[in-house]
């Protein structure tokens, strides 16, 4: 027996390099899709480029209303299919996605890259300011900047990013 479709943000696995060309058929047939993209610096032998890439690669995330989206989703040339986690499709929190969006989008914040394993060292703490106010993070002291793991568990995965150490000060988190 199927389980009923909830509303909300899934995980939609894609084939690779196609995630870009996914989500813009999303939006094409009017399903809402959100592609976190970074930006990086590639070298090549003769030239460097800043190019965008996605922060979750084979991933986009679709917001889903019905059984009808879901399978409308499902329909989109380069999908694969919704990720689970046991029998259950992975669903991610509306505020998680605000603050992924946050993230790749703030100026301040650098040096963003995905974390395969969970760190095993340093204090967790939270964040007190900043566009990121109110996530827990675990600090990673190197070359004397504050490197925090930012942790996402609707999907389970990590994300580093260089962040100002004042983001951590005591101050009150305004959302």
């Amino acid at each position: 027996m199927n389980k009923p479709i909830k509303s909300g943000w899934y995980v939609l696995y894609v084939r690779s390099r196609h995630e870009k060309k996914v989500e813009k058929l999303l939006k094409e047939n009017q399903i809402k899709a959100y592609l976190p993209l970074i930006k990086t610096v590639r070298k090549w032998s003769d030239r460097t480029k800043t190019v965008e890439l996605p922060l979750f690669p084979s991933y986009v995330f679709v917001y889903i209303n019905s059984s009808m989206d879901f399978y409308k989703t499902l329909s989109i040339e380069g999908t694969g299919a919704c990720i689970r986690f046991g029998s259950d499709y992975a669903i991610v929190k509306e505020n998680e996605i605000k603050k992924i969006k946050l993230l790749t989008s703030t100026e301040e914040i650098t040096n963003i890259e995905k974390k395969l394993d969970m760190p095993k060292v340093g204090e967790i703490k939270t964040i007190e300011q900043g566009p990121l106010c109110g996530l827990e993070c675990e600090i990673v002291k190197t070359n004397n900047e504050n490197k925090i793991v930012v942790r996402i568990d609707s999907i389970q995965q990590n994300i580093t990013a260089t962040i100002p150490s004042y983001y951590l000060s005591s101050s009150l988190c305004v959302n």
